[in-house]
């Protein structure tokens, strides 16, 4: 059992704001999906630091939520400065309890246990802090 993090997804597979019109960023979810699934197990974590969606609003992230909850392990999502969808923990909880996303979770102004730490976030403007339990 292990933590990763890595931010800047950047997910645009329900909207037209594709990344790979970057220098760089040819065929990137794929390669994102391939590296995930070569490192990452089903009893790992993984923080996404922020910047998971380039969606707008917050069920027009159907899509790449389905993609992160079907890749192992269980996601703590983070606020970016780019993730415009996101809204009250309570709004975003029950979309990912209706839309069975079961292995994604919020970390904002809250602590989530992994691994017998502890990471915390106070704001989004925080990165995280991780205590030791």
């Amino acid at each position: 059992m292990a933590i990763f993090t890595i931010g800047d997804l950047h997910l645009s597979l329900g909207t037209s704001k594709p990344m790979d019109i970057f220098s760089g960023w040819e065929n990137y979810v794929e390669r994102l999906r391939e590296n995930w699934l070569a490192a990452v197990g089903p009893q790992d974590t993984v923080v996404l630091a922020g910047d998971t969606s380039w969606a707008m609003k917050l069920e027009d992230c159907s899509a790449d939520f389905a993609f992160l909850q079907n890749l192992p392990g269980r996601k703590l999502l983070l606020k970016g400065n780019h993730d415009y969808w996101w809204t009250t923990m309570a709004k975003m909880n029950a979309y990912l309890a209706a839309n069975g996303f079961g292995s994604l979770s919020f970390l904002h102004n809250n602590c989530v246990f992994a691994e017998g730490l502890a990471p915390v976030s106070y704001t989004h403007l925080t990165l995280p802090t991780i205590y030791s339990v």
